[in-house]
């Protein structure tokens, strides 16, 4: 993804060696095909290899790991002569098992030259490896907060001789609860130390870190992606309002349309991880779990089928997704709107990265409307608006892939092989007869026919509810029985179980499908709330909330039975 300069960037093209890097460095990099520095790592590189602290705003995917990880090696290579201590001189804490391995095998490329050492140390990993590595000898230890801690709670991680400590990630850090573990180890360092600290977000607990253990730190950020007139965005970014019976079916028609070569769907719970996987397989799709329940063997095995592309759909929680880089990763997608912008901004940033092009989808229930808003207004980016794509659209999707698929093969493959078959089959058959029939065959072995579920639509996703006396002037309530062609709902939740009228009506909206406009009056009382529906729509709003929550509680509901309910407390009328 492309990044803003800052204003004191060069327009002249910057090399590795301007920044005065080591000839060996300079070596690995152009090895690794890395023609000339990222914008963060032009800013960066110089500070760090004057020996100043640095505290830099960026996101995965900007070049962070190089721009921290080449002035740790030139540090090292420069002290390397006469060095006799088995201690290392570099820390480098990073949130997860899968980034400690992703930023060891990064730091191991670029100093392999140089002759490094370099040690990941994880939970979840046998820890006699690490003992016995630890004893020989490391230059740069790339570890987990926790697992760290525990090293130097046992006396076999050694920092007496740290020259650097990087905190990368530190705002995943601090999320993942890490705050205690980070400023232990911190206060284990020399105060000579040289600290750098990467983070996508500056919060408050992150600024506090910034200002008990960096000095002078130089400050890069860098700024949003931009892209030239005409030029499209990185990632596209896309919503659907659906409700929430519908998602595992609306997911399907999305993943058929966009062909993904590798997507994450984004889902809150560890159950609803394993409920969708489960669902998505059934529908013939290849999704892989991944949530915090895991052992770490079995998260290695779900990252090796996705990197072998014997699984092509990863669900996951945030919290099992931080720290994972997958380069074929194609798209994002939200099974629910994340309750903070912030969390929106991580998701998407795993694609369209390095100048690919990615795409970020949203699957929004009508209660979440205000939220994809909010998260607009936060990013200053567009959430585009579209309509779930019907059955015809997937028809029209997958015979284009057959076309495509034929379209390749007659400029690629070896096809004379096949002539016998098709000279055999034109002496009995019209040869445009003969081609029909292979385009059938080839249509329907690239798998089922689309299902041909109805997926309503819902045009008008449902902001607020006016009390009566306010917007047009109507009163909307009242207590004489029903408008008419209109029922009245009894549901089993009311004011004690903190039931707003927002929340009867996305909950209906959601669940059974009806526009918020033809909810009639609202009343809740203590115990129980009553809701005016369409009379052809009562029973489909039954059924559907039989199996809808609201406010975590499951939902009865009910026509309304005409008893006299004066004994009730006073209720609340919309």
């Amino acid at each position: 993804m492309s990044q803003e300069p800052s204003a004191a960037t060069s327009e002249e093209t910057v090399t590795f060696a301007d920044l005065g890097l080591r000839p060996e460095l300079t070596k690995a990099l152009s090895a690794l095909g890395y023609e000339e520095p990222t914008p963060i790592q032009r800013e960066a590189i110089g500070p760090l290899l004057a020996g100043r602290d640095l505290l830099g705003q960026a996101a995965t995917g900007t070049g962070k790991t190089a721009a921290f990880a080449l002035p740790v090696l030139q540090h090292w290579a420069d002290s390397a002569d006469g060095r006799t201590s088995v201690d290392p001189t570099a820390l480098i804490l990073v949130p997860t098992r899968e980034l400690a391995v992703q930023v060891s095998e990064a730091v191991h490329r670029y100093g392999r030259d140089l002759g490094v050492r370099v040690l990941p140390i994880y939970g979840g990993q046998p820890i006699g490896r690490q003992l016995q590595t630890l004893r020989r000898g490391v230059d740069v230890v790339v570890a987990t907060p926790g697992r760290a801690l525990d090293h130097i709670g046992r006396g076999t991680l050694q920092l007496a001789s740290l020259r650097t400590v990087v905190l990368d990630e530190a705002d995943e850090m601090l999320d993942m609860g890490f705050a205690e573990d980070i400023e232990a180890i911190l206060q284990e360092t020399p105060d000579s130390r040289q600290t750098v600290l990467f983070s996508a977000t500056m919060p408050s607990r992150v600024e506090g870190l910034v200002k008990r253990y960096l000095r002078d730190a130089a400050r890069i950020q860098m700024g949003r992606a931009t892209q030239a007139p005409g030029e499209s965005p990185k990632v596209r970014q896309s919503a659907y309002v659906v409700a929430r019976a519908h998602k595992p079916a609306a997911l399907g028609r999305v993943l058929d349309v966009e062909a993904p070569t590798a997507a994450i769907v984004f889902c809150r719970t560890r159950e609803e991880v394993d409920q969708l996987t489960e669902t998505m397989n059934g529908r013939g799709y290849r999704a892989e779990a991944l949530h915090g329940g895991m052992s770490q063997e079995q998260r290695d095995r779900v990252m090796g089928r996705l990197r072998a592309g014997t699984a092509d759909l990863l669900v996951a929680t945030d919290v099992a997704a931080r720290g994972l880089d997958i380069e074929q990763l194609t798209h994002v997608i939200n099974y629910d709107v994340p309750s903070a912008p912030e969390a929106y901004v991580h998701r998407i940033g795993r694609v369209g990265r390095a100048g690919r092009e990615g795409v970020a989808v949203t699957l929004a229930e009508p209660r979440e409307h205000r939220m994809l808003k909010a998260i607009e207004r936060v990013t200053r980016q567009r959430i585009t608006m579209e309509k779930i794509p019907s059955v015809a659209d997937l028809h029209a999707r997958r015979l284009e892939m057959t076309r495509a698929a034929i379209h390749e093969s007659l400029l690629e493959d070896e096809l004379d092989r096949f002539r016998v078959v098709v000279e055999s089959l034109a002496d009995e058959y019209d040869i445009v007869e003969v081609a029909l029939a292979a385009v059938k065959v080839a249509h329907e072995a690239m798998g089922n026919a689309p299902d041909d579920e109805v997926i309503p639509d819902i045009a008008e996703p449902v902001e607020r509810r006016e009390r009566p006396g306010q917007g047009d002037g109507r009163a909307r309530g009242g207590s004489r029985g029903p408008a008419a062609g209109a029922v009245k709902l009894f549901i089993g939740l009311g004011r004690r179980n903190g039931i707003r009228p927002q929340d009867l009506v996305g909950a209906i909206a959601g669940e059974a499908g009806l526009p918020g406009r033809d909810i009639g009056a609202i009343e809740i009382a203590d115990r129980f709330s009553l809701v005016e529906v369409p009379a052809e729509a009562a029973d489909d709003v039954i059924e559907a909330l039989r199996t809808a929550t609201i406010k975590g509680k499951r939902v009865s509901a009910r026509r309304d039975r005409d008893r006299d309910r004066e004994a009730a407390p006073r209720r609340q009328r919309w």
